[in-house]
């Protein structure tokens, strides 16, 4: 089977065979630090060329948005499918992509006679199929799929950068970059990210700089932020900071601005959490809270709050959250 410089080479040597439905297979996000792996199943028409398709990671942005109205159009079945970053954290992500890959395929309204995939490993599928290391170079089919596949997590990113403004997903989708190691530094994993691929990063030992006192307090803001999103709120800040002082969380909703003071401590901490913000400790907050607002205003009233974080004795599980509103 040779594909020489023609992209449709793969498909009509597999036609001649007897093969009408053939179905192109690759996947998007098995590098990046957070988000799911998504995988794209995609039958064309015999024939059709779709001009521009290409590897999906040598296309613009805009080009690739263009192509996945288009290539959706002209299919004659599509499937997009996801594999979660808990079920990456279960299997691995080899196991978590193969499984997409295969979700992909059998969520196809049309049954393929043959599926060219993307790589040198195949998913367990019940039809014929064969790997095509750089498939997606050398079989439209294949790159087809990889375009809805890179489209369908880039969106999915950009929506959750949203959720997750501190982490500026918008700009790296996930991927390991310079910024996004530095975010994850600076804050902490979110429940996004895939834990297995940050031990490295995250371990004291590689970064002695993070001291136990910034890996708690990490531990503990993530968890405030976390349970503030679960009451519908979003996080428009974290660790803002001002001359007057710094603004752990900053978080709204559609009829309340919070400014969140976050306290964690641990077993061997005597005082109470929340003892910690005393008179001096609120002027602070409340004079960052008035540099905040002046630069960025809100027709919403204001409410500050804090949130305590109690872990167990290794200090590396949270026990207990307490949300007191109207703190001071």
């Amino acid at each position: 089977m040779t594909s020489g410089s023609d992209q449709l080479a793969y498909e009509k040597d597999y036609e001649q065979e007897g093969f009408e439905r053939i179905a192109g297979v690759d996947e998007a996000g098995r590098g990046p630090l957070a988000g799911p792996v998504c995988a794209a199943a995609v039958i064309l028409p015999s024939g059709v060329r779709i001009e521009g398709v290409n590897d999906s990671k040598k296309l613009t942005e805009k080009k690739r948005e263009k192509l996945f109205d288009i290539i959706r159009e002209k299919a004659l079945a599509y499937a997009i499918e996801w594999g979660s970053v808990e079920e990456i954290e279960r299997v691995n992500i080899l196991q978590a992509t193969m499984n997409t890959m295969k979700r992909a395929v059998e969520g196809l309204k049309v049954s393929p006679d043959i599926v060219l995939i993307d790589g040198n490993k195949a998913p367990e599928l019940s039809v014929p199929h064969k790997t095509i290391v750089k498939g997606d170079a050398v079989s439209q089919s294949i790159a087809a799929a990889s375009i809805l596949a890179k489209v369908s997590r880039d969106r999915l990113m950009l929506e959750l950068a949203k959720q997750y403004p501190e982490y500026q997903f918008e700009k790296h989708k996930g991927y390991g970059t310079k910024l996004h190691q530095e975010m994850i530094l600076k804050y902490g994993a979110s429940d996004i990210h895939r834990k297995s691929f940050l031990k490295k990063l995250l371990s004291p030992d590689e970064k002695p700089h993070r001291t136990r006192k910034k890996i708690i307090g990490d531990l503990g803001e993530e968890t405030a932020a976390e349970m503030l999103r679960k009451k519908g709120y979003t996080i428009i800040e974290r660790n803002y900071r001002c001359k007057a002082g710094e603004i752990d969380i900053i978080a709204k909703n559609d009829s309340l601005l919070l400014i969140v003071e976050v306290k964690t401590r641990t077993p061997k901490t005597r005082e109470q959490p929340a003892d910690a913000v005393d008179k001096h400790k609120e002027d602070k907050l409340t004079k960052a809270a008035e540099n905040y607002l002046a630069s960025h205003p809100y027709e919403l009233p204001v409410r500050m709050d804090i949130v305590e974080v109690r872990l167990n004795d290794a200090a590396d599980q949270v026990v207990d959250v307490h949300h007191i509103e109207n703190a001071f």
